[in-house]
């Protein structure tokens, strides 16, 4: 065989072997996203296709990374929760206030953990890192609490913005305690 035969093939095989290396990498990367980031990863890539979703995935990743995000001071900790059972308290009176201080505590909650308080898509993003599981309720409390400021938002939908920011509101309380413990 010509030495050119064999200078093709061996760049056919190191080819071959760089595209198996790439396309299993970006299976892990995949798997390790869908995994991590669960129903956050299915919303994401299904508004705008895998490659770009991941692309974005991975970004909030690396922004996150920057951010110095800590967890809540015991004694903050209590206050927020005596003020989250005010708040829940009031709904029956009351409920289009208590969304908006529903809104207001998770809020106040999210920059006192280090959250940058930039536009609602960048919280969100931000906040998916950590608490892939509840952001659809952020997402969706935000929106009822948005109806709520037009005076469209009906009381069954003000209940579930209630129930919706208070999943996220105690993950946000919650999280990090453990670190804390065991760091």
């Amino acid at each position: 065989m010509p030495l050119w035969a064999w200078i093709l093939i061996a760049i056919a095989v190191v080819v071959l072997a760089g595209v198996l290396a790439w396309s299993v990498s970006r299976q892990r990367t995949s798997k390790r996203l869908r995994e991590s980031f669960g129903p956050e990863y299915e919303r994401t890539v299904s508004l705008s296709g895998r490659r770009q979703a991941e692309s974005e995935i991975v970004a909030r990743e690396t922004r996150r990374e920057q951010l110095d995000i800590r967890p809540v001071d015991p004694a903050e900790r209590q206050r927020y929760a005596e003020a989250w059972k005010d708040t829940q308290a009031r709904f029956v009176d009351s409920p289009e206030r208590a969304i908006r201080e529903g809104d207001h505590l998770v809020t106040e909650v999210m920059r006192e953990r280090g959250y940058p308080m930039e536009d609602f898509d960048r919280r969100t993003a931000d906040i998916s890192v950590d608490h892939p599981e509840v952001v659809e309720n952020y997402r969706a409390a935000h929106a009822i609490s948005l109806k709520n400021e037009q005076g469209e938002a009906s009381t069954e939908e003000l209940r579930q913005a209630m129930v919706h920011y208070r999943a996220l509101f105690v993950e946000l309380l919650q999280s990090g305690q453990d670190a804390r413990r065991t760091g």
